[in-house]
């Protein structure tokens, strides 16, 4: 297992601030210990449409430069354009579609294999079969594309932020309907405890397709600042054989906070655990 920080908090979503380049955001990461760095596609970090091709190869020798791998990125669903692969909008649909198809491209580029897959979000007057059908066919579209440049696409669950995909079960599910073999699962441990469900039961019910996690305790804290039982967690990773990345996607609902300071509470909490 590896440690991994998310980049949210260092950006200016859904926040505007703080806000850093992403040249001093990969430096903070790795100077703080961190194996890895999940960009999230937006801007002023790596929004694919303003990401050309020289830049890409920038980003991508930064990385290397600075000894960290790119462990994950995912798309900036909402906003104005929406990006709601459920929307009753085919419009929207089809940008949403495009734009999946964007990050996994970017992804690939700066030498990751693996992006995060939001399912959407039921839109009143929807029937929540047609939306589930319309999210669970964008899956099966982008993961064709996926497979093709080498990356997995993880199902989230995201029941703090939507209506759709909303716990193990959902995610278990939309996996197997897909049935692509480049489409596995993850979780957030912000999410579980948002049902007030216990982390380490996902972590045996999503067992060897669990390929990403992402770690945040109570109102998107710290580890350590809250109520997961982490050596539980970490020793049920170990059991069902998890070998990917904890990363840490805390602090950036809010602008009173330090990132530096946050991400260096996690990785020191952690650490010891691990080891």
């Amino acid at each position: 297992m590896k440690l991994s920080f998310n980049t949210w908090v260092y950006s200016s979503f859904p926040v505007w601030v703080p806000a850093y380049p992403i040249d001093e955001t990969i430096k903070r990461i790795a100077k703080a210990g961190y194996d890895g760095i999940e960009i999230g596609a937006a801007t002023p970090h790596a929004y694919p449409d303003y990401t050309g091709p020289e830049r890409r190869r920038e980003i991508r020798s930064m990385l290397e430069h600075n000894g960290i791998a790119l462990s994950s990125m995912l798309p900036a669903p909402g906003g104005g354009a929406g990006f709601n692969v459920s929307s009753p909008l085919p419009e929207e649909r089809a940008a949403a579609l495009d734009q999946y198809n964007k990050v996994i491209d970017l992804c690939a580029d700066l030498g990751g294999n693996l992006v995060i897959y939001v399912a959407g979000w039921q839109v009143y007057g929807t029937d929540r079969r047609q939306a589930w059908a319309w999210s669970r066919d964008a899956l099966g579209q982008v993961a064709g594309h996926a497979r093709d440049r080498g990356v997995t696409l993880v199902i989230e669950p995201t029941s703090t932020d939507s209506n759709l995909v909303d716990d193990c079960d959902d995610a278990i599910q939309m996996m197997e309907e897909v049935g692509a073999p480049n489409v596995k699962l993850m979780f957030d441990t912000f999410h579980a405890l948002y049902r007030n469900e216990v982390p380490t039961d996902y972590v045996y019910r999503m067992g060897p397709n669990l390929a990403h996690l992402h770690i945040a305790d109570v109102g998107r804290s710290a580890p350590g600042d809250g109520r997961i039982d982490y050596p539980a967690l970490i020793a049920a990773l170990r059991e069902v054989g998890y070998d990917g990345y904890l990363t840490m996607e805390i602090g950036y609902d809010r602008r009173a906070v330090e990132p530096d300071l946050m991400a260096r509470k996690a990785i020191e909490f952690l650490r010891p655990l691990m080891s």
